[in-house]
């Protein structure tokens, strides 16, 4: 039996949270979050004189009787965000225990990096859902092994949810590659969430290009960087052969203190890279371990980001 991405228990506590967005939005349907123009929604926006044809419901009498002056209300319109949500399925996002990470809350040392990654895709997405906002699902390693089309309400969670299991590891990542293909860039302005251990052949340049391609496309951008506990504290020692899982190759190595220690700052280095990239360009960029329990990743980690609200 295959294990669900998400507990069932998960998702009413799910619903009461949502995207947090910078942009008012302007969507194509009617949604909850609040556009950059005047609509029907209950959320007061400011005053205007009143003109002929002007909805007289809105004729604000109480201004009228203080200053003699007619004006009309206006509310901002509410409307639908677009939700992009990328994930990494290259053979590198392969890695860690797959039983230990189908536990749903339980904490796991090595639970694998891309089941990880779906269950927090699939949450973002069904907070998305919930709040009748429109989610788009890719799965890419070099170029786009999947597309799920638009969908929209609580109801296309199961398509969501489907879309995600069903993505199997595949190949070498590159994301800037993928994007070049046709239809890999959202086609309408909204937000854009990647899921990945970002082990780039091309480093920060090959993950420059590919934020520079979705700024032009017009995306709020939140990176969600998945790496296992080996792979940020690596408790290895001795003469090893190191097999690279996209590549195939493998190097001799001896592990020493001196070698892990200069790992280490090698990684925080690009990491550090990373964020001062991303906070020049108002992109957000989250770190999160496969050993962090679903929920501490989503109701904290994510949270305390600044991308999630109540």
């Amino acid at each position: 039996m295959i294990e669900p991405l998400l507990p069932p228990s998960l998702l009413p506590r799910l619903e009461r949270l949502s995207i947090v967005s910078k942009r008012r939005v302007r969507g194509t349907m009617q949604g909850k979050r609040r556009s950059n123009r005047f609509g029907s929604s209950l959320e007061f926006a400011d005053y205007r004189e009143y003109a002929p044809g002007d909805d007289i419901r809105r004729f604000d009498w109480g201004v009228y009787s203080r200053t003699g002056r007619p004006f009309v209300r206006q509310y901002w319109d509410e409307q639908e965000l677009q939700v992009n949500l990328y994930v990494d399925i290259s053979a590198s996002m392969d890695f860690g225990d797959k039983e230990a990470s189908a536990k749903n809350n339980e904490p796991s040392s090595g639970a694998n990096k891309l089941n990880y990654a779906k269950r927090l895709a699939a949450s973002v997405g069904y907070m998305a859902l919930a709040s009748y906002d429109r989610v788009q699902g890719t799965v890419f390693s070099s170029e786009v092994e999947g597309q799920l089309p638009p969908i929209r309400g609580k109801a296309s969670a199961a398509r969501l949810f489907s879309f995600l299991q069903a993505a199997e590891p595949s190949g070498i990542g590159n994301l800037a590659q993928a994007l070049r293909q046709p239809k890999a860039l959202p086609k309408q302005p909204g937000m854009t969430w990647v899921f990945s251990d970002f082990w780039l052949d091309g480093g920060i340049d090959e993950l420059a290009q590919t934020l520079s391609f979705l700024l032009a496309a017009g995306q709020e951008i939140v990176l969600v960087q998945v790496l296992s506990p080996e792979e940020t504290a690596p408790n290895l020692s001795g003469d090893l052969r190191l097999v690279d899982s996209e590549l195939g190759t493998g190097k001799e190595i001896a592990l020493t203190g001196k070698v892990l220690d200069a790992y280490r700052r090698t990684l925080q280095a690009y990491q550090a890279e990373i964020a001062h990239f991303c906070s020049e360009r108002a992109i957000y960029y989250v770190q999160i371990t496969t050993d962090t329990p679903l929920e501490t990743g989503i109701f904290e980690t994510l949270r305390g980001a600044g991308v999630l609200g109540s």
